[in-house]
């Protein structure tokens, strides 16, 4: 029994189910099923993918998961509950799975190959987040790489972009629709993220080093010149320093004992930062990098190796010989340190050296200390000591305290290094003036910093046997100075004084009251005349100092200011020195320092309270600085922690007002402007007084405290009420004011009520001028200022809003209506509507809707039209949401109330244009883009939603005897627009994506169909006013391919057709405008098939007409949609025809059913004439230039030699009829001439003469009478590619219409044989298959719906040259033109036995089935193709064929040797040999020896006397054909290549051998006569082979009484003595068969031809 399912609603397929029970579910795995029933171990429901299909299957092949109902029923809504993250990332990935495959049968390798990539990292990330182990952050980022991911494939994959908000997708229904266009287009900053880099060192390997080696790593900043260890730019270096630990020198084991250690320096690395964010592209991506350590050349260039390595200038170092060198990888980690710390505990857990950065923190907190000072060696100046060679210096380094101890572990080398009491500097060998630039930290105790020392101590490092380290100079400095500051960052330059080894430093005071350096000894006046320690005043040491502390300072204004108690009478002083004090020492400091203001203030308000609010303000103004913004942190811990000011509210509330009242009287206003500037802190300080002093009293004074904030106001409005157009440093004050303004309401609600808060603000906007009596810079500050006012904390409670809403709405509508500060209102007003759509989904907010419409409906429209008239920009798309989202916050009541306030319909009427007008500009211009289907779908909701709303106001107050035809046609245009909307075409879609759509807002282009109906009947006796002008719209209504919607536009067709009919009698103008609407509209890529069953559906409904008055047009109405329908299908052809990846076969096709269309069945000149030059242009571009000048023939013949004028038409200008058809006929004659068809291009060549002649055009007339000259010429010496003809067949239902189950003739391309026609055509129909006989098709193949069949084979042109009178005089060139040229006839032969077939000689029986295809048009024409019209059958006897095969070989040959004597085949004699060969030595056909078995034997012609004739004309066929294979052998012999010889000879014996075969078959015996001609003397040897080339031509063209066995001898007899060898001797062999007055015609007729004078004549 099966049971609904309470809790089992869905889940997930685990093993993929193909069940034989029934009703079994196919089920894959990865499907989400929905459960509906149960029943023992079995479900009942359906997959998501394919919700229609139900069925059961197993429970334990799903995994189920929890769940969410809604609507229980038959209608329950399933919703999983899950991470909203995890259900997106899935249903993605399922629609990736799809795309990804399609990639790689696209051949898209790249994309393939990375979204594989991307979506096994999603797969790792979503496995991550479901399992459900981590930590808040973690969560976070894994979900933001997920998104990151999200987002980059549907990108890629061009599917739609998905609104987020904290990584989730976002409800269009929950949010604006101005915050949702802000999701994409927002400006908002980014704020910055921390990033730290992870450096480990894997490897050191150098061949050259064999001691030990420490490795100092640090960032370095080309553009500061300067080591950092904090901000990671594009500009920065990772520098590694190696300095070893040994002998002095490598190569030198001389140089000093091995038992002396020297630190010494040996090379550098750098790697480019640039390089490290190129390589790691994916954040904690760990990488291995390899750095090359390059040694330097030159040691006094040691400090600066790095820069010379950066800037790659390679002369002063060198590089390795080898690729050895560090090995490090890095990692870039993302957040802060504490969570980078929780996020790789692998990382942390080893001892890992964190880098402190070289400064402060971005933030010092309360409590926070540090002290630490870094030092570097910078260089030294040296004697040297009157050595021969200079020293080698090395410098220790020590703390020390007053009392002279030594501070331990106060010495830092680098970062996780153990600290050390003292540090020597590296050696650099022999230089007394050594530059090191060592840095090193010195982490000293803040109370053991006062009195402590630093002393370096120099040694010259001997190199000798003892390798002693002598000390002969050191220097000192104190860290602090009496004036208790510290020693300042800066370089400072030490004397050096002398000493030795037996020197003991045991009383420092010995040297610590002598001079440290050169201010040193100036602030010294009394020092004695003898020290312990003489300076060498030409040595001198240099070191740079810089200071990270926070509890010690270098300004001594400061620390006076902190000591103030010490100098109270300098107090005054101290706090006017406050301003000059570096901000970095204040912020460091910044607790200290407002302690001591405040205790200033308490100790004399009177005295120092002026001078305190000055501190105060500076201090504030400080923090906003760039630089110190960071520390605002540390002042609000201040204020809610650490303050103590309880009396403080009533100086600084004093002090503030005294400023405003006081800024319409000063002129110099800098000091006001400041105060107005730190707005925001005062009111934090007097609001935190406040509250510290009611706390000590109770309350007290609490009256006081309001009177003194309500005075405190006024002077408020009173500054920004003041005209401030005469004074710009008052518009400086207002603007200061206006800025810091919205930051004290948080301040004021923690004191007074939301409405008390709220009055003071509104009052306070209301006191600004009006936009029209400020300037553009006030105008900006003011809305700013709104802009904060709307965003604040105040504006979220309903009863502040109902309060600020005016005024804001006021001051934003009089900026819309002068078109000022357009970005900034459109921000305003995001915000606000936000706001009331968060507030809606728990409160009425009607009244601020209605407050809304009244305030902004009309003038944002005004606005939009405005913005849309101009070029694109983001402020269309701005304002776009802001209207979609006013007019979805508004109801039925709304819009009630709206078109109801209206004073007349002449303002009704005007908003009604505007709106539609804005609604079509929306559909026109592409707001949003394409991948944006949230927001195109969201505004289509809201077009049609409004105009629902609107349709009802339109036909009341505009119909009938109010009827405004603009305002109709607007409102029709709308409709159609929308309905033709891209983003509303869900067929495209797939049918997830199109469930989702309909689930969530049905199919809008039916509800705005239903409205446009509708609104159309509500029309009435008005109707016409839209006949024909709204067919070709509603026309376009229809080819949407939605069913539904073209079913609601057929009663609209039929309506405007009755209308038309009523009112002329007929539907001309319909019809017209109907079908060039449906072809511009096909022609741009509409419709599709289904248009032919909505005109059929049309034909129907007339045929289905009772109404007596519709019957007169009903059968023209039906003949009508025929007509349409007719011109639908070949449109629509056409349209499939010209995509761009269909062949240029097709393309013509279409454009030439289409062409004829027009002109025999609608007779629309003009669209024939268009079709004309689109046809032309397509053979152009194939290259088809006869079929071009047939086409443009068309036109040609359209026009007449007139002087008629002719308006301007496609791309001819306007001109006469005559000069239009005079441009044609030449460009006509240059397709024919192009296309070798000269004997075409004659004719015009006339017309056109005939024209000049008549206008005594002479010029024009030599140009044409030399270009038929031309043509002729061309004609007989021009060679051309005879091609071949095709006859195909197309046969099934899926060909297009024009080609469907119909045949034609194809004139092929030059050289193209059969088979590669074959492939042409199958390459152009891919799904065909190419018949394989002849046969006509039977009803099963030519009404198939599945496959496509092709019958393709070759025919012959029959040819109508026989008519042409003297035809064997014509030369064969010209001939063989008109063979194939002209020709509407063709045939094709199927051999067949008659009865039972000959085994001796098949030839006998061989019967022949002659098909003959009449053409509709000749070939060539306007196409390659032409349709057969008709067929004919005719059975050909064997004795027929056999004449017919003899005829064409012969003609065949004649044609070849004929070019080969012109010498048009350029000595390639392959062709001649091949055909002589297959004649003569015929193995497979038989040739002429079968035929003569099978018709020459007696009993045959004894037993078909009927055939006599026949016979006899095959005989001489035979006869005539043996002559020809004579004179090609002449022809062959004088080309034929001496390695062909041997087959020459081959065929000369064959030959003899066929002859004389013939003739003894024949029955007749020959002789032959050789006749000698003596030639007359030439001057000339040529006259030979003039002879010789062209005995053939004239045997070949004399008359057929005069050919027959005739053959040209050798020419010239040498031997013969009585000859002479000036007179050539031609021999002639004649046989006995011809009569002596034949032979003696046949001579004369040779030599008149040849022009050759004959001497003598021998028999």
């Amino acid at each position: 029994m099966w049971i609904p399912t309470e809790e089992e609603k869905i889940g997930v397929v685990i093993c993929n189910f193909r069940g034989s029970v029934c009703q079994a579910l196919v089920l894959e795995i990865g499907e989400t099923v929905q459960i509906l029933e149960k029943s023992e171990g079995w479900y009942r429901g359906f997959s998501t993918k394919k919700p229609s299909i139900k069925g059961i299957f197993p429970t334990n092949y799903v995994h189920l998961k929890k769940s969410t109902v809604t609507n229980r029923g038959l209608c329950e809504t399933v919703v999983p509950l899950e991470d909203p993250i995890i259900t997106e990332t899935t249903s993605t990935l399922q629609e990736w799975g799809v795309l990804w495959k399609q990639l790689y049968v696209k051949h898209k390798v790249d994309l393939f190959h990375k979204l594989r990539h991307v979506m096994n990292e999603l797969i790792d990330l979503r496995r991550q987040l479901i399992q459900g182990h981590l930590a808040q952050d973690q969560t976070r980022e894994i979900k933001r790489h997920i998104t990151v991911r999200l987002d980059w494939g549907n990108e890629h994959l061009g599917l739609d972009l998905v609104p987020r908000k904290e990584f989730e997708m976002v409800d269009p229904d929950h949010i604006s629709a101005s915050e949702l266009y802000k999701m994409r287009h927002g400006d908002g900053c980014r704020v910055p993220v921390q990033h730290h880099l992870f450096i480990n060192l894997k490897s050191f390997t150098y061949n050259t080093i064999s001691e030990e080696a420490d490795v100092f790593f640090s960032l370095y900043d080309t553009r500061d010149n300067k080591q950092i260890s904090k901000d990671l730019k594009r500009d920065l270096y990772i520098v590694a320093h190696v300095i070893r630990t040994g002998r002095m020198l490598l190569n030198d084991s001389k140089k000093g004992p091995p038992h002396v250690q020297y630190r010494r320096p040996y090379g550098c690395a750098a790697l480019a930062m640039s390089d490290v964010f190129h390589t790691i592209t994916d954040l904690q991506e760990e990488k291995d990098f390899v750095l090359k350590v390059y040694t330097c050349n030159n040691e006094n260039d040691w400090f600066q190796i790095h820069e010379n390595i950066i800037r790659k200038s390679s002369t002063k170092y060198s590089a390795p010989s080898t690729n050895y060198g560090l090995i490090i990888s890095l990692q870039l980690l993302r957040g802060e340190l504490d969570q980078i710390r929780r996020e790789n505990h692998a990382v942390f857990s080893r001892s890992l050296a964190i880098m402190r950065k070289l400064g402060f923190s971005d933030v010092i907190m309360p409590g926070d200390t540090r002290n630490d000072l870094y030092l570097t060696l910078e260089r030294g100046d040296f004697e040297r000591g009157g050595k021969s060679v200079q020293k080698n210096i090395e410098v220790t380094v020590y703390v020390l305290y007053a009392d002279g101890d030594t501070l331990k572990d106060c010495i830092s080398l680098g970062s996780g290094e153990p600290n050390t009491s003292e540090h020597r500097s590296f050696v650099l060998y022999h230089n007394n003036s050594p530059r090191w630039s060592e840095m090193i930290k010195l982490p000293i105790p803040i109370d053991r910093f006062r009195g402590s020392h630093l002393r370096f101590e120099f040694r010259h490092c001997s190199t000798k046997d003892k390798g002693e380290k002598k000390l002969f100079g050191f220097s000192f400095t104190p860290l602090m100075r009496e004036d208790g500051t510290t020693l300042s960052d800066e370089s400072h330059e030490l004397y050096v004084y002398k000493c030795d080894e037996n020197i003991t430093f045991s009383n420092q005071g010995l040297y610590l009251s002598m001079p440290c350096c050169k201010e040193d000894f100036n602030s010294c006046p009394n020092l004695p005349s003898t020290l312990p320690f003489q300076r060498n005043p030409k040595e001198t040491f240099w070191v740079s100092t810089q200071l990270c502390s926070t509890k010690l300072t270098q300004n001594v204004d400061l620390l006076a200011l902190l000591n103030w108690k010490a100098h109270t009478d300098r107090v005054l002083d101290i706090l006017g020195r406050l301003r000059h004090i570096n901000g970095e020492e204040i912020v460091k400091f910044l607790r200290d320092v407002l302690d001591t203001l405040f205790c200033l203030l308490d100790d004399n308000t009177d005295k120092y309270g002026p001078l305190v609010f000055q501190s105060l303000v500076f201090i504030i103004n400080l923090l906003r600085d760039s630089r110190f913004y960071h520390f605002r942190p540390v002042m609000e811990a201040y204020i809610q922690n650490h303050f103590a000011g309880a009396l403080a509210y009533k100086e600084l509330i004093r002090c503030l007002k005294w400023y405003m009242d006081r800024s319409a009287e000063v002129v110099r206003q800098d000091h006001i402007q400041e105060a107005m500037k730190a707005l925001e802190y005062l009111f934090k300080f007097i609001v935190q007084s406040r509250i510290l002093y009611s706390r000590a009293t109770c309350g007290m004074e609490e009256d006081q405290f309001r009177a003194s904030i309500q005075e405190l106001f006024q002077s408020i409005r009173f500054v920004l009420s003041l005209d401030s157009r005469s004074s710009e440093t008052l518009v400086f004050t207002q603007a200061a004011l206006l800025n810091s303004f919205p930051d004290i309401f948080d301040e004021l609600l923690q004191m007074f009520t939301v409405q008390e808060v709220a009055e003071y603000v509104r009052g306070t906007l209301g006191s600004m001028p009006s936009t029209v009596d400020i300037g553009q810079s006030m105008d900006v500050v003011k809305l700013q200022s709104i802009a904060r006012t709307v965003e604040s904390r105040l504006f979220f409670f309903p009863e502040s809003r109902s309060i600020l809403l005016p005024v804001v709405l006021h001051h934003i509508h009089l900026h819309l209506r002068q078109q000022r500060e357009l970005l900034i209102c459109s921000g305003i007003l995001t915000s606000i509507f936000s706001i009331i759509k968060t507030s809606s989904m728990e409160s009425s907010v009607q009244e601020e809707v209605e407050m809304m419409v009244e305030s902004l409906l009309d003038v944002l429209l005004q606005t939009l039209l405005s913005i849309m008239s101009k070029s694109q920009s983001l402020e269309t798309g701005e304002y776009v949401s802001t209207l979609l989202s006013l007019l979805r916050q508004m109801s039925e009541i709304h819009f009630h109330h709206l078109l109801n306030n209206f004073h007349s319909k002449e303002e009704l009427k005007e908003f009604l244009l505007k709106i539609f007008c804005v609604f079509r500009n929306l559909m026109k211009l592409t707001i949003f883009p394409r991948d944006w289907s949230v927001m195109r779908l969201l505004t289509s909701h809201v077009i049609v939603a409004t105009t629902q709303y609107l349709s009802p106001a339109l036909h009341k107050n505009f119909s009938e005897a109010d009827f405004d035809f603009k305002v109709w046609n607007s409102f029709f245009s709308l409709t159609v627009l929308y309905i033709n909307q891209p983003s509303l075409q869900l067929e495209p879609l797939t049918q997830a994506k199109r469930k989702k759509v309909l689930d969530k807002y049905g199919d809008m282009r039916v509800m705005m169909a239903y409205e446009l109906f509708s609104m159309w009947q509500k029309l009435g006796e008005n109707k016409p006013h839209f006949i024909p002008g709204m067919m070709g719209p509603f026309l376009g209504v229809t080819l949407v391919p939605q069913s539904e919607v073209r079913n609601i536009m057929i009663p609209i067709f039929h309506d405007m057709m009755d209308w038309e009919q009523r009112k002329n009698g007929n539907f001309k103008l319909v019809e017209a405008e109907l079908m060039d609407k449906l072809e511009s509209m096909v022609a741009d890529g509409k419709g599709d098939g289904n248009h032919r069953e909505l005109f059929a559906c049309l034909s129907l409904s007339f045929s289905l007409l009772e109404k007596i008055e519709q019957e007169t047009w009903r059968e023209t109405g039906i003949s009508f949609v025929t007509s349409v329908t007719r011109l639908m299908e070949r449109l629509l052809d056409y349209r499939d025809c010209m995509k761009g990846d269909e062949m240029e076969n097709k393309k013509m096709g279409g454009s030439s059913n289409l062409m004829n269309f027009y002109k025999s069945e609608i007779n629309k000149e003009d669209m024939y004439i268009r079709y004309i030059h689109k046809l032309c242009d397509l053979h152009l571009h194939a290259e088809d230039y006869t079929e071009a000048a047939f086409t443009l023939l068309l036109y040609w013949e359209l026009l007449h030699w007139e002087d008629r004028p002719l308006r301007e038409f496609l791309h001819y200008p306007t001109q006469s009829e005559w000069q239009r058809k005079e441009g044609l006929s030449r460009k006509v004659l240059h397709y024919f001439n192009k296309g070798k068809c000269w004997e075409y291009g004659i004719s015009l060549c006339r017309e056109l003469a005939f024209q000049y002649e008549t206008l005594y055009d002479y010029q024009s007339l030599s140009w044409i009478r030399k270009m038929e000259a031309a043509y002729y010429d061309n004609i007989i010496e021009q060679q051309r590619i005879e091609p071949e003809f095709f006859r195909m067949g197309f046969y099934g239902r899926k060909f297009p219409f024009f080609l469907r189950n119909k045949e034609f003739v194809c004139r092929g391309y030059n050289y193209e044989r059969l088979e590669d026609f074959q492939q042409r055509m199958l390459g152009e129909f891919p799904h065909a298959i190419a018949m394989q006989h002849p046969n006509q098709p039977d009803d099963a193949l030519l009404q198939s719906d599945v496959q496509l069949y092709l019958g393709i084979y070759a025919v012959t042109p029959v040819s109508d040259i026989t008519d042409v009178p003297q035809l064997e005089r014509v030369p064969e060139r010209i001939k063989s033109f008109y063979r194939i040229n002209n020709v509407t006839r063709f045939h094709y032969d199927r051999p067949f036995h008659k009865g039972p077939k000959d085994r001796e000689n098949e030839f006998r029986s061989l019967w022949i089935e002659r098909t003959t295809l009449i053409l509709s048009r000749p070939l060539p024409g306007i196409s390659r193709w032409a349709e057969v019209e008709r067929r004919e059958l005719l059975e050909v006897s064997p004795l027929e064929n056999a004449i017919y095969v003899v005829e064409n070989k012969t003609q065949e040959l004649r044609t070849l040797i004929s070019q080969y004597q012109n010498r048009q085949h350029h000595g390639n004699i392959n062709p001649l040999s091949m055909l002589l060969n297959g004649v003569i030595d015929a193995a497979v056909n038989g040739g002429i020896a079968r035929y003569q078995e099978a018709f020459f034997e007696k009993d045959y012609m004894n037993s078909h006397t009927e055939d006599t004739e026949k016979i006899t004309q095959l005989k001489d066929l035979m006869q005539e054909q043996v002559h020809i294979l004579g004179v090609g052998l002449a022809v062959h012999e004088k080309l034929v290549h001496p390695e062909m010889r041997p087959l020459h000879k081959k065929l000369i014996d064959q030959f003899h051998m066929m002859r004389t075969g013939l003739h003894q078959v024949s029955g007749s015996t020959y002789s032959f006569v050789c006749v000698c001609i003596i030639l007359q003397p030439s001057p000339s040897s040529s006259s030979l082979s003039s002879i010789r080339s062209t005995s053939s031509q004239v045997i070949n063209s004399a008359p057929s009484s005069a050919r027959g066995e005739c053959h040209l001898h050798q020419a010239v007899n040498t031997s013969n003595s009585s000859l002479s060898c000036s007179r050539p001797v031609v021999h002639l062999t004649f046989s006995t068969m011809y009569s002596t007055s034949q032979k003696f015609f046949f001579i004369f007729y040779y030599f008149l031809h040849c022009r050759i004078k004959v001497k003598t004549l021998q028999l």
